[in-house]
């Protein structure tokens, strides 16, 4: 029996209650068996940016998602010591994971640019992609993208509705270092974490 999981990666700098929502969505959306968290160990696209170890966005990760038995975190990527193209995670977790069905869960701005990804034929090749929608971006502009990647790549595409909730790991950084609240942004169990280990103090 094939089984169906979706892929949820991203820096998770810190992981936030954003993340988890767009996760449980696309879960009950596509039928799904279950999500994999996969924090970024080598993310290429940060170069430029401080990015936290890697042991402390893992184990936020494991914080975040402890009560939710469909909610697993792997380590796949930190395994590689590689830069974590997409395109190639996925051809390595199909050799690995010969009998799932991997749904990648992105962002709605993702797939406007997700021709700029590396390989990005063979990302959608080796996934269905399960895309936010946000206010962002309308209907129309979503339908028209949506209708190109299938055409030009066969991608499979499907739309997963998001509270307008406007929250991001920067801006809950940038107020941890302020001291101001973080309370309700992260789960209680990852605002523990972040204040025990003082992570982002100087920012």
């Amino acid at each position: 029996m094939v089984k169906k999981v979706g892929i949820m990666g991203g820096t998770f700098n810190p992981i936030h209650v954003g993340h988890l929502m767009l996760a449980e969505n696309a879960y009950a959306y596509c039928n799904l068996d279950e999500i994999w968290f996969m924090p970024s160990a080598d993310p290429p696209h940060k170069t430029e940016t401080k990015v936290l170890e890697y042991a402390h966005r893992s184990r936020m990760t494991e914080l975040a998602i402890a009560d939710i038995p469909y909610f697993k975190k792997t380590d796949f990527e930190a395994e590689r010591h590689e830069p974590s193209y997409t395109a190639e995670t996925l051809r390595l977790l199909h050799t690995k994971y010969p009998d799932v069905d991997f749904y990648f869960i992105m962002g709605a701005d993702s797939l406007f640019q997700i021709e700029t990804w590396y390989e990005p034929a063979k990302v959608m090749e080796q996934a269905a992609l399960l895309v936010a929608v946000r206010d962002h971006h309308s209907k129309e502009e979503m339908k028209k993208q949506m209708d190109y990647l299938i055409d030009k790549y066969h991608a499979r595409i499907y739309l997963v509705d998001m509270p307008g909730i406007d929250l991001s790991s920067n801006m809950i950084r940038q107020r941890a270092s302020n001291n101001e609240t973080i309370r309700f942004f992260v789960t209680e169990s990852v605002r523990q974490y972040i204040l025990e280990h003082n992570l982002y103090d100087k920012e």
